[in-house]
């Protein structure tokens, strides 16, 4: 299931990972154990705070369709494009214009598809 894969992720991960964070620490470029007790905390607590949506997630998915699934992950990818560009000025030309019009057509098209097959398959009501 979802968190036998998050555990082999985590544990196939932990080994470069931890050994990436003593070769800083033996050549005095880490940010935990020189730094602050707050800023180790803040670090330590990152792990936490990026697993449990990703396992909320996986067993979340569980209960949707892949169809569902596959739209609900157009969402964040638009909502990250639209604040940037929105709240932070992020440069919009026509290239990137034409790509998120293509995204958009191909999610259209695909989601119509969906739709169409969905009334197709749906059982017609005795007359």
């Amino acid at each position: 299931g979802p968190s036998q894969g998050f555990l082999l992720e985590v544990l196939l991960l932990s080994v470069p990972a931890l050994g990436y964070i003593v070769y800083l620490i033996a050549t005095g470029q880490d940010h935990i154990v020189s730094n602050s007790g707050t800023d180790t905390a803040l670090l330590i607590g990152c792990g936490p705070v990026t697993s449990v949506p990703l396992l909320l997630f996986a067993f979340g998915a569980k209960l949707l369709r892949l169809s569902t699934i596959g739209i609900m992950q157009y969402i964040a990818p638009t909502m990250v494009f639209l604040i940037a560009v929105l709240i932070f000025d992020e440069p919009f030309g026509t290239i990137q214009a034409i790509a998120f019009a293509l995204i958009w057509a191909a999610l259209a098209v695909y989601s119509w598809s969906m739709l169409t097959t969905a009334r197709r398959a749906a059982p017609q009501p005795v007359r």
